[in-house]
């Protein structure tokens, strides 16, 4: 085995590995292999993971969730999903920590398994995130709306069109601070939400006391395991966008630092801002509150926004509205920074046209950007159909691909433990290590294959909804398509564990300050680092 670590490390070229990462070595500007810049700290990575999924899809799209299953049927889906994220992250964690690359698990897929798994799986992490998008621009037109129908709602979306593609302009570290910033806004606003929640649920604010009585009537499930399943699908799509962590690792200036904490604390903030708004949206709203975003309406109001109201509070109403605007502006940024960067990597390793790799001299990859916001205008068509059909329909199709992703960074951390294995490699040499592998990481991957088609079964109730099949499974044999017919055009092979490569893309282990450490271990600093990174 040292013959072939030695043969490894000879080989082993940095400025070529690394090309898109950011590494030094390029003397001349080439723009389609020009590097990112590595230029996002800690607390932008733990932000931006955050900050991209707090969004329109929760603000909005928890409406839906509790009108399909009621408060303790979104409970135990988020709850449960929440889980399968845990073992994601901490798997995804491992890797990119010691691999810090900006193709990220896409690369890990092509690295580990096999090329053609790393072409199906780009496109449709690539597809996932342009969905999103586009959920943006048809939640955040239909908000604004709450206060005026004088502007039409396909013109808000192009205004929004054109703001996101503006800031994603700016650059990495720009980009980097206008998320943590609006980020902690969004977070701010959830805490106080928090608060009023339980002021209005005591009786404390509004006209009665509320307490669980929307548990008892209509009731705690909207259609018991039907609507359960239903809502395992939105979870997922909301719960999209902490695997962005791994993405974000190639242009971290300190990924071996600012990786592992992201990993550990951002999963926190996620369960308790997501079960946490689960549940208080279910003790304040009935599940067949005619306020809430259904199939065909053209009203699709927050929750946030309803509850408030109903309490008779309407300025603090007519302010979530506000941050929900807000809001959609930071997840509009996150999303469109995933998709730019998922189709460069992909542009640079020739599964994607050339010109798509293209970047400007700050590092910005303006051509993979402006391609990703184009896609996003599918948000369009919400102005031939009901707004919440559409947006459902939206939100299936992107949570689909969500179990898909969450199922092959699984595998590949499987894979990437086996290698470690047949190479003689030692577990405890990983600068950070996934917690309960294998059981944690084996029971996740079989959970996400279980969603993706347990999620549907509903499809196949009686009446069969020929439609509703059609959305939820419709990826499936698209996905196997791109993987199937990659591999016979290309003839790619599987990767052998023993011959696979598990050295390129490692960065130097950067000097630690010992005192700096220490003062970040003082309960001060812990709990600044949970609350702003």
């Amino acid at each position: 085995m040292a013959a072939r670590n030695e043969y490894d490390k000879k080989d082993f070229n940095p400025n070529e590995v690394q090309s898109l990462d950011g590494s030094p070595g390029h003397e001349a500007h080439d723009v389609y292999t020009a590097p990112l810049h590595r230029k996002l700290k800690s607390r932008h990575l733990q932000m931006i993971a955050i900050g991209g999924i707090i969004g329109p899809g929760l603000l909005v799209g928890s409406g839906n969730a509790l009108h399909l299953a009621g408060p303790a049927g979104i409970l135990i889906s988020f709850i449960l999903v929440g889980i399968i994220v845990f073992f994601v992250m901490q798997s995804l964690g491992e890797l990119a920590t010691l691999i810090p690359v900006t193709g990220s698990f896409i690369e890990y897929a092509e690295r580990f398994v096999d090329d053609s798994l790393s072409f199906a799986l780009g496109w449709a992490y690539w597809y996932l995130w342009v969905t999103v998008l586009a959920n943006e621009y048809n939640a955040v037109s239909l908000v604004i709306m709450y206060w005026t129908d004088t502007v039409p709602q396909w013109a808000w979306i192009l205004i929004f069109w054109f703001l996101f593609l503006g800031l994603s302009m700016l650059g990495v570290l720009a980009y980097g601070e206008v998320e943590f910033w609006l980020s902690l806004v969004k977070v701010i606003s959830i805490v106080v939400f928090f608060i009023l929640a339980v002021i209005i649920s005591a009786g404390g604010i509004g006209p009665q006391k509320i307490g669980f009585k929307y548990w008892k009537n209509p009731g705690a499930f909207a259609d018991s395991i039907n609507g359960v399943a239903k809502t395992f699908v939105i979870a997922g799509t909301l719960y999209a966008g902490t695997e962005m962590v791994g993405i974000t690792a190639g242009e971290s200036a300190n990924p071996r630092k600012a990786v592992p904490r992201a990993i550990r604390q951002v999963f926190w903030r996620i369960l308790i801002f997501y079960v946490g708004m689960m549940f208080f949206i279910g003790i304040l709203i009935a599940y067949d509150d005619p306020n809430l975003l259904a199939a065909g309406s053209r009203t699709a109001r927050s929750p946030l926004t309803i509850a408030l109201s109903n309490a008779g509070i309407a300025p603090a109403a007519h302010l979530i509205n506000g941050l929900i605007v807000i809001s959609v502006i930071s997840a509009g940024n996150s999303s469109l920074y995933v998709a730019s960067r998922t189709i460069l990597f992909m542009s640079r390793n020739r599964k994607a046209p050339r010109i798509l790799g293209r970047t400007d001299k700050r590092g910005v990859p303006w051509v993979a950007l402006l391609f990703s916001n184009i896609f996003g205008c599918i948000a369009f068509i919400s102005q031939a159909s009901g707004g919440g059909t559409v947006y459902n329909a939206l939100i299936t199709l992107s949570g689909v691909a969500t179990f898909i992703v969450w199922g092959v960074i699984e595998f590949v951390h499987i894979r990437f433990r086996n290698a470690l294995k047949a190479q003689g490699q030692a577990v405890e040499d990983l600068p950070f290590r996934a917690k309960w592998y294998p059981y944690g990481t084996y029971a996740s991957l079989a959970a996400n294959v279980f969603l993706i088609f347990f999620q549907g079964y509903t499809a196949f109730l009686r009446p069969f909804d020929s439609t509703a099949f059609v959305t939820n499974y419709i990826l499936l044999p698209v996905f196997v398509i791109l993987w199937v017919g990659y591999k016979f055009w290309r003839k790619t092979k599987w990767v052998k564990v023993e011959e696979m490569d598990i050295w390129s893309g490692r960065r130097e282990i950067a000097p630690e300050d010992e005192e700096a450490a220490a003062k970040k271990r003082t309960l001060f600093h812990k709990i600044r680092n949970v609350v702003v990174g």
